[in-house]
């Protein structure tokens, strides 16, 4: 703790305690603690504010002052923004949005033609995608703890993943499937970031292609789970080295990758084992009762290292261009096993030590605890309870779990901290339960406000998590803001787990879209560049080809258009004035000049859709038809200097 300078550890002991009477104090070296103004002042700044004791504690825990850095910082999925919050811990403040799969005008994402080839890369079904549904940011990791490298998130409305370098926080790749028609358990990664994982959610026929689910949804509609796999040395997912392994036409829900005793498997939830399609309006039940019908669904447990063996064998089929095993395969080969699991699982997450896996089911009470070591055994032994419909082999149940913990109502996702205890989310409970992994015992339960969802801990999905913080990731603010309107932002709570019994800290409104997950790193793993090197191309980390250097900025008429080589620098962009006559297609080769640390310039034209962000050191290019005859202001977007305003200029467009 950083104590407030002027102020002794024991009088901030006795303000924070409560023990505000009148009295003397001791207080280091014998000298009297502050009286009268100073504890008045507290006091009556207490009382205006309607603080109690407990407050101020909170504040003095996540107050932060100027210039002084947060330990943590979180990366939480945006939701239906389709972008990335990066956010401190425990000062709780937003540092950036990253753009990840549509685009995003304050870093000119998707403005430029770097940006819009990534986001190219996410087009499905022939169509751009201007929006997405993120949900599970996964950092890259090297022996089962966060490197500060990579992170890299799925999108659920389309399955699609992206990769997303931390040397600048920028994205730099994004891939997808028409195998797949969703996915939900995305992304995940293995214990040193080779294969990044995505599962489908909602089954569809493979690559695409038509089927009545009346008459063919057994048949013809399957889910998968893809290992995408990651060239740690490019930075890049490689679609060709990559494949998926067919799963039945259950609805898969989360993932997560086995870490060391169980490095090499992967767990899957899974619910709708009654292979329900809808159908409310031609005489079927809603999904919503159908999936719930029996008291158990199946954990897929994938052996992905023997998956992988046989890809290589050459044992896999080629679908929508990736390469699949089968299920029969799969079945018969040993890489897909199931074992039971209670009502409606939906968070599945491997403790620290790879020992066990906890799965939390939405309609069941308990945190049902497996045990790798038996699912190893009774697998190595043959020992199977029955087959499902498909011929995957199941585990009997009580054999292969350690136990269950009676948690409450609503059990979703865990989390776990360095004293042996795991953390996890009641929905319909509203509350944290924080209870022991190795004794199954419940310790403590924290009330959220409300609705808690996910939640993310200290490090808390690696072979060595922290604990320390917690944040309850609530899917209702309901009373906790300020009123704006029938749509209200989701709250994030910053939860104490520095002592025995939990306590809130910090109330977060999140108003970006509804956050699914997050990670928790720390803040001196990640080491971002300050600036680019000059000309250099952010997407590919290469120095342009079109690189401007000083003095040699120009306008060249060539075969494809007119091309515009300008520099920008405090205060002004080199040509300020680009002549081209209508019909031109116009191409701009922009390089920031400016090393300097945070000296970001940006480059905007009206009425042609044109923002950039150019940050130190950076080159980009912008290409666009000047099909409108005119005079078009165009200047710098970014604060820069005291001349900011002055930091413009013209594009001229020439009547035909």
């Amino acid at each position: 703790m950083h104590w407030p300078t002027g102020l002794s550890r024991s009088w901030i002991s006795l303000a924070i305690g409560g023990a505000f009477a009148v009295g003397a104090l001791a207080c280091s070296g014998g000298k009297s603690a502050p009286r009268g103004g100073a504890q008045s002042a507290l006091l009556e700044a207490m009382k205006a504010r309607k603080l109690s004791e407990a407050d101020v504690q909170a504040a003095l825990k996540t107050y932060t002052p100027t210039g002084r850095m947060d330990e943590y910082l979180t990366f939480a999925s945006g939701g239906h923004s389709g972008q990335v919050i990066v956010i401190g811990v425990p000062s709780m403040r937003i540092l950036k949005y990253i753009g990840v799969f549509t685009p995003e005008p304050w870093q000119g994402y998707g403005f430029d033609e770097q940006t819009k080839g990534v986001l190219a890369g996410g087009r499905r079904a022939g169509h751009d995608i201007t929006w997405a549904d993120t949900h599970h940011p996964a950092l890259s990791e090297t022996a089962g703890d966060y490197d500060g490298q990579y992170l890299f998130i799925g999108d659920k409305a389309n399955p699609r993943l992206a990769v997303i370098d931390l040397a600048d926080f920028t994205t730099k790749q994004i891939v997808t499937t028409e195998l797949i028609g969703s996915d939900h358990g995305a992304a995940f990664v293995t214990p040193n970031t080779d294969y990044i994982v995505e599962t489908t959610q909602y089954p569809v026929p493979f690559g695409g292609g038509y089927a009545d689910p009346a008459k063919e949804y057994k048949e013809k509609y399957r889910g998968a789970a893809v290992f995408w796999k990651f060239d740690r040395k490019k930075g890049r997912i490689d679609p060709a080295a990559s494949f998926a392994v067919e799963f039945p036409p259950y609805t898969q829900d989360l993932a997560d990758a086995g870490k060391l005793v169980s490095d090499g498997y992967a767990f899957f939830n899974s619910i709708n084992t009654e292979l329900a399609w809808g159908g409310n309006q031609e005489g079927q039940p809603s999904m919503e009762s159908s999936y719930s019908k029996s008291d158990m669904d199946y954990l897929h447990i994938v052996n992905w290292k023997k998956a992988e063996e046989l890809v290589a064998a050459g044992k896999a089929e080629t679908i929508a261009g990736m390469k699949v095993l089968r299920l029969e395969v799969s079945a018969a080969e040993g890489v897909l096993t199931f074992v039971p699991e209670p009502k409606s699982p939906h968070g599945v997450d491997v403790s620290p030590d790879g020992e066990d896996i906890v799965v939390g089911g939405k309609l069941d009470t308990h945190g049902t605890v497996y045990s790798i070591a038996k699912i190893k055994a009774l697998i190595a032994a043959g020992k199977f309870e029955s087959k499902d419909p498909y011929g995957v082999p199941v585990l009997p149940f009580k054999e292969a779990i350690r136990g269950q913990v009676e948690l409450g109502l609503g059990p979703l996702h865990t989390q776990f901290d360095n004293q042996g205890n795991a953390y996890t989310s009641l929905f319909l409970e509203t509350v944290v339960a924080k209870w022991s992994l190795k004794d199954l015992k419940v310790l403590d339960k924290l009330p959220t406000h409300y609705n808690i969802g996910h939640l993310v801990a200290a490090e808390g999905d690696t072979v060595s998590p922290d604990g320390g913080y917690l944040i309850a990731m609530n899917k209702w603010a309901l009373d906790r803001f300020n009123k704006v309107g029938p749509l209200l932002p989701q709250n994030f709570q910053l939860v104490d787990l520095s002592k025995p019994k939990m306590s809130l800290l910090y109330d977060m409104p999140i108003p970006l879209g509804e956050p699914h997950y997050a990670q928790m790193i720390k803040a001196d793993k990640l080491k971002p560049v300050d600036v680019y090197k000059p000309g250099e191309d952010p997407i590919t980390g290469e120095k342009s080809p079109e690189m401007v250097e000083a003095n040699k900025e120009r306008v060249e008429r060539k075969a494809d258009g007119v091309h515009v080589y300008m520099t920008a620098v405090r205060s002004h962009f080199t040509p300020d004035i680009i002549r081209v006559k209508e019909g031109d297609t116009v191409k701009l080769h922009i390089d920031n000049i400016e090393q300097a640390y945070d000296a970001t310039h940006g480059f905007a034209i009206n009425s042609y859709n044109i923002n950039i962000s150019i940050e130190p050191g950076e080159h980009s290019d912008v290409t666009f038809v000047a099909d409108k005859a005119g005079v078009f202001p165009m200047y710098c977007t970014e604060f820069c200097s005291a001349l900011h305003l002055e930091m413009a200029g013209y594009l001229l467009v020439e009547p035909k």
